[in-house]
């Protein structure tokens, strides 16, 4: 779903789309003290076939959703607390109280989620709704979603990237915990918050609502090598390697909104360095290693209503290895698609007849080593590869997209920049 029309657009006295921003870089926009964009700011924002890196320009989401009643959230903003500090502007709830909380609600929904840092500094109410994820949580009622990049190719560091706007945005840098120093870490994507998991049982959150990381409470059973995937405000994990070696069968849920682990029914077979989507409201484990480095090439399935799991023979043939990395896969519209690093092809799932169909070729420029080091994430309803050319003096990330659809891949360059070119670690947030 995509968000048409100018919403608030920024000025060019912030950076421009070439340039990182910080994800609250709009909190000292002239919106403030209530001046529009000049026009010829707005009609440049709004320009096709501006973009740092090639590729055709993206439209901002463009929802026409119901718009849900404010105590439909976790509370009312008006009495929630605050977090964070600044100035207030405006006096109070006065200018929710002018416009209507409906209408009001109705227009931040619409608003790319880049503007809502200005919008956070208009007042208290504002403020509120923005910083203690209630907008949020009113989006996914709505059914409206914005999918930022998030992936790292040096230790300790993030990028994220807004393929709708086609900018980068900053990321703090991770706390230099030692249990991070190396590069072998997990993570995922969750509601507003971006985990990442280090081999001992620590974990590190970043929050989009406070553009900060913090220490997050470690799984049931922590693990490395797991299949995860995430649907909303939660998360689903499985399978895995524990400290010890030992290649685990259980299964974990993480609610972001109450930051809390719960266990799920253990998996029919044990499985690390295996891969996870969800499809058709269910949540598929694909491909892994057993004991003895035996290559497992059926999936499990796993329905939220029954609580029950069921094995898929063959679900994921010829898509990983023993020294491979994970199968490379991702769902799109419900449709699974996978990218097989050994042949650089890109293949879809045929559900009905159990088995994998090619469908073209990954980006030319696509390099890993047996997979490891490349991205191929789903992006809203596009496909996303990230990756890039090694050279003696340096490497450069590289983000190309596709929309699948009946015909043959055709990759567009969306961004590129210098940069580590190895991908170790990469998530998609939607929210």
């Amino acid at each position: 779903m995509m968000l048409e029309g100018n919403s608030c657009l920024i000025s060019r006295s912030l950076p421009s789309s070439c340039e990182p921003e910080s994800e609250w870089a709009y909190l000292s926009h002239e919106v403030l003290n209530g001046k529009r964009p000049a026009p010829e700011d707005a009609e440049a924002e709004d320009m096709d076939g501006v973009d740092c890196g090639g590729g055709k320009r993206s439209k901002p989401p463009s929802p026409q959703p119901h718009t849900p009643d404010i105590s439909e959230g976790h509370g009312s903003s008006r009495h929630a607390a605050t977090s964070g500090g600044g100035e207030e502007h405006g006096n109070g709830s006065s200018l929710i109280g002018a416009i209507g909380r409906d209408l009001t609600i109705n227009c931040l929904l619409r608003l790319s989620r880049s503007d809502y840092g200005s919008v956070a500094s208009l007042n208290k109410d504002f403020r509120s709704l923005v910083r203690n994820g209630e907008i949020y949580r009113l989006r996914r009622q709505s059914g409206v979603a914005e999918h930022w990049v998030y992936f790292s190719c040096n230790v300790l560091e993030w990028d994220a990237y807004d393929p709708y706007r086609e900018r980068w945005i900053q990321v703090p840098k991770m706390p230099p915990d030692e249990c991070f120093m190396c590069s072998d870490k997990e993570s995922l994507a969750v509601g507003t918050e971006l985990l990442v998991f280090a081999m001992a049982h620590i974990v590190f959150r970043y929050s989009i609502l406070t553009n900060s990381w913090t220490r997050a409470d470690p799984m049931i059973s922590p693990r490395c090598l797991f299949g995860s995937t995430s649907v909303g405000a939660k998360a689903y994990v499985a399978g895995g390697t524990d400290s010890s070696g030992r290649i685990l069968s259980s299964a974990e849920m993480y609610d972001s909104e109450t930051h809390s682990w719960t266990p799920l029914p253990s998996m029919n077979r044990a499985r690390k360095m295996c891969s996870g989507v969800f499809m058709d409201g269910k949540f598929y484990v694909v491909g892994g290693v057993a004991n003895n480095n035996k290559v497992l090439t059926c999936g499990e399935e796993y329905d939220l209503k029954r609580r029950s799991w069921r094995v898929i023979e063959n679900m994921s043939e010829g898509l990983n290895g023993v020294t491979g990395a994970p199968p490379l896969i991702a769902v799109v519209n419900n449709e699974l698609y996978a990218a097989d690093y050994s042949e650089k092809d890109v293949k879809k799932y045929d559900k009905q007849n159990n088995k994998w169909i090619t469908l073209g070729k990954l980006p030319e420029r696509s390099v890993s080593m047996n997979g490891w080091g490349l991205a191929f994430r789903a992006c809203g309803d596009r496909l996303i590869v990230i990756g890039g050319p090694r050279t003696s003096i340096g490497g450069t990330i590289e983000l190309n997209s596709w929309t699948p659809d009946e015909r043959p891949p055709v990759w567009n360059l969306i961004a590129r920049r210098p940069s580590g070119n190895f991908v170790y670690n990469c998530a998609v947030m939607g929210c």
